[in-house]
């Protein structure tokens, strides 16, 4: 049955101030729900890369995949300086993966479409509009139908008739793929006479980050390169092989700090005596870092690529060594401190004594609750389009350490033992007499008569 306990905070290390949740799992009460983001949707106005004449022009556009025609503003009759894509017939698809956005996140993705504006149509292929679908990675296949174009003459180009739309989908995910489709079947209909999107905008609900995962269980790191993901992280890793081949972006959303699970440190003092003890003791600890490259190669039963070992290994003298020579390690480092204002610390260690005071039949321990901060962000690559995901949690500068005195009753083990008599060997002969005599006196004991020294009496 658990002992009730007094507790006494003996030390705190390191700059107090900001209120924290005392568990891993807690959030501070009356906690607003998050608001609506901006989520960066990269050339969503098909702009890039930059092309002369209005179209239609086959161009693998920035950012996106997919093989289709682009139209500029004034050839798609649109008046804000957004370029038009045409997505082609039957089954070929228009791609881009929401960057940032984890899974959970509530997603809202806008654009317009409009029928063809091909001189290449005919009026009866864009007169009832052109049919393609809307999804991405957890959200339900829409099949949408553009506005039709009954004005249309053969052999002249089309104006545009934009409409807008929107779609919401829970990310089932992290970055989820955002896909148009087109559904334009028949086989008369010339490649560049389909549906056309424009100006994709999209804003989140992003989902609160989940503080109940253990820092030796880590999410999954994954890694992307462009639209694509990469089946294992060794690319991406070794894309960032050089001291400014990547630059680290922290996710604030998704970054927290934590008082992690108390736990014992050193062992409990029992107090047997009938009086109030002073006991001094010197206590040890040690914190390190964990991060979700290493964790994710453990995983997989795979050897860890040189240049994404991080120092989080527990062997002190090597994890000076890799924060000094791995590139990452800088390179997370510094966007670290860039952002929260001082330096990150993959590992930390403390040596105290203190005095701990014990009432009688007492027990007293000491406790350790590390103040520790997670940071969950990208490796980007500077040169190629490779993403990296890691999650690094180490010991926090930025609260303190809690360190506590613990007190409560013995268990009934512990009374036991106090109970206990002290050992003794037996007395078989007159263990139970009275004792009958005294020894008084002092014994006459002969001194010691240095050679060729004669006493006198």
């Amino acid at each position: 049955m658990p002992r009730p306990v007094r507790l006494r905070t003996l030390a705190a290390l390191g700059v107090a101030g900001l209120a924290l949740p005392a568990a891993l799992g807690a959030t501070p009460a009356g906690a607003a729900a998050a608001a609506a983001q901006t989520v960066p949707v990269l050339n969503g106005d098909f702009a890039d890369p930059a092309v002369r004449g209005d179209g239609p022009t086959t161009v693998l556009i920035d950012h996106w995949t997919g093989a289709n025609q682009r139209y500029s503003p004034s050839a798609a009759g649109r008046t804000d300086g957004a370029h038009a894509v045409a997505l082609q017939k039957d089954g070929n698809t228009l791609q881009q993966r929401l960057r940032g956005v984890r899974t959970g996140a509530k997603v809202t993705v806008s654009y317009e479409d409009s029928p063809a504006v091909s001189k290449e149509c005919t009026p009866e292929q864009v007169a009832g509009g052109q049919p393609y679908t809307v999804e991405a990675t957890g959200g339900a296949v829409r099949d949408i139908t553009t506005a039709g174009d009954p004005d249309r003459v053969k052999g002249k180009a089309g104006s545009g008739r934009w409409t807008g739309r929107s779609y919401e989908f829970t990310a089932s995910e992290n970055e989820p793929l955002l896909t148009f489709t087109s559904k334009v079947t028949d086989s008369r209909t010339h490649v560049t006479c389909s549906p056309m999107v424009a100006r994709v905008r999209a804003v989140e609900v992003p989902t609160a980050p989940d503080k109940t995962v253990d820092k030796s269980a880590l999410e999954r790191s994954e890694a992307y390169k462009g639209n694509e993901r990469e089946k294992t992280l060794h690319n991406a890793a070794a894309a960032c092989n050089g001291e400014n081949a990547c630059t680290f972006r922290p996710d604030a959303r998704m970054s927290f700090r934590y008082y992690d699970r108390a736990r014992v440190v050193g062992e409990a003092f029992i107090n047997c005596t009938r009086n109030p003890l002073e006991h001094t003791r010197v206590i040890d600890y040690a914190e390190r870092s964990h991060d979700s490259i290493a964790q994710t190669y453990a995983d997989a039963g795979l050897a860890l690529a040189e240049v994404a070992r991080l120092p989080t290994t527990g062997d002190r003298e090597e994890d000076r060594k890799r924060a000094k020579e791995r590139p990452m390690a800088t390179q997370f480092a510094l966007a670290h401190e860039r952002s929260q204002q001082r330096p990150w610390q993959w590992f930390s260690s403390d040596r105290r004594e203190i005095v701990e005071r014990i009432q009688p039949g007492e027990v007293s321990w000491v406790e350790l609750q590390p103040s520790r901060e997670r940071v969950e962000g990208w490796f980007l690559s500077n040169k190629d389009d490779y993403r990296l995901h890691a999650v690094i949690d180490g010991p926090s500068r930025a609260v303190p350490d809690r360190i506590l005195q613990r007190t409560g009753p013995m268990s009934e083990s512990e009374k036991q033992r106090c109970g206990a008599a002290r050992p003794m060997t037996t007395t078989p002969v007159g263990a139970d007499a009275p004792a009958g005599s005294a020894d008084k006196g002092m014994e006459d004991i002969p001194q010691p008569t240095a050679p060729g020294v004669r006493t006198l009496d």
